[in-house]
C-alpha cells in the first residue's frame, strides 16, 4: 500500500446542552459520525447502538445500516433515531453511507464539496427549485430531518462509492458545526490548517464562536502517501 489514512477526531456538546447525543467510531478502514435524535436519552441510545453495530461490522455497509434498523427496533425506545454518515475504504475507493443532515466533504486542490446530500426538508426544497441554498442555510426549520433511522420507521441510506487522491481531505460532521458556521470559515480552517486533529478543535471553536448551541462532532481523514521508509 503506498498510502495511508491520518485520521483526527473532535467531539464537544457545545454551549447550550449538558449532554452530547453525538457518536463517533474510527478505525483504519472505517469512520462513521452519528447525530442522535429524539430527546437526551433517545438520542444518546440511538447514535450509541449505530456505532457500536458499526465497530463489530466487516464488509458493505448496505447490510450493516439495515442492521443498526433493525436493532433500533428491537432494542431502542419509540422514537429513538440517528442519522449516519459513514466512509469505508478499500484502498483509495471509499464506500459512503448516509442518511440524515450529517455532512460529508472532501478538500481536493483546494475546492472544497459536499459529498453527501441532506435529507432535510429544506433540502427537498431546494432540490424543487421552491428555495435558494442560501434561504435553505437560513431558515428556522433547517434542521428537520426527513430520512433517518429511527425506532419503528427508518428509511434507506444513500450509499455511493468514490475513488480518493492522494493529498485528499475529507471532513464527516455533524450539522451541529455546518448550522452554526459558514462554509467559507470551514473551508479556510481545512485548507490552512495541516494539523488534523488541530483542524478539527479550530472547526469545533469555530461553532462555538457562533453560538454552538448544538452538539459538534468532526472526523478529517487525510490520505496521506507514504514515506518510503514506511512501506
Amino acid at each position: 500500500m503506498t498510502h495511508e489514512l491520518r485520521i483526527a477526531v473532535a467531539t464537544d456538546p457545545g454551549l447550550v446542552r449538558e449532554h452530547n447525543e453525538d457518536s463517533v467510531y474510527i478505525r483504519a478502514d472505517l469512520q462513521a459520525v452519528a447525530d442522535g435524535m429524539g430527546g437526551h436519552e433517545h438520542g444518546e441510545v440511538a447514535s450509541a447502538l449505530a456505532v457500536n453495530v458499526l465497530a463489530g461490522w466487516q464488509g458493505d455497509l448496505g447490510p450493516a445500516v439495515a442492521e443498526i434498523a433493525r436493532r433500533l427496533d428491537a432494542e431502542a425506545p419509540q422514537g429513538a433515531g440517528t442519522t449516519l454518515t459513514a466512509m469505508r475504504w478499500e484502498g483509495l475507493a471509499f464506500q459512503l453511507a448516509h442518511i440524515g443532515d450529517s455532512r460529508a466533504y472532501v478538500l481536493r486542490e483546494g475546492e472544497l464539496r459536499q459529498i453527501s446530500h441532506d435529507h432535510t426538508m429544506v433540502q427537498a426544497l431546494v432540490d424543487a427549485g421552491r428555495m435558494t441554498p442560501q434561504e435553505a442555510a437560513n431558515h428556522p426549520r433547517r434542521a428537520y430531518v426527513l430520512r433517518a433511522l429511527q425506532s419503528g420507521n427508518s428509511h434507506e441510506p444513500d450509499l455511493s462509492w468514490h475513488q480518493a487522491k492522494i493529498e485528499d481531505r475529507y471532513l464527516l460532521c455533524s450539522d451541529g458545526l455546518t448550522d452554526y458556521a459558514h462554509l467559507e470559515d470551514v473551508h479556510e480552517i481545512l485548507l490552512s490548517t495541516e494539523d488534523g486533529t488541530e483542524a478539527a478543535w479550530q472547526l469545533i471553536a469555530l461553532a462555538n464562536g457562533n453560538g454552538g448551541p448544538d452538539n459538534i462532532t468532526c472526523v478529517i481523514i487525510d490520505v496521506a502517501k507514504k514515506k518510503w521508509w514506511q512501506r
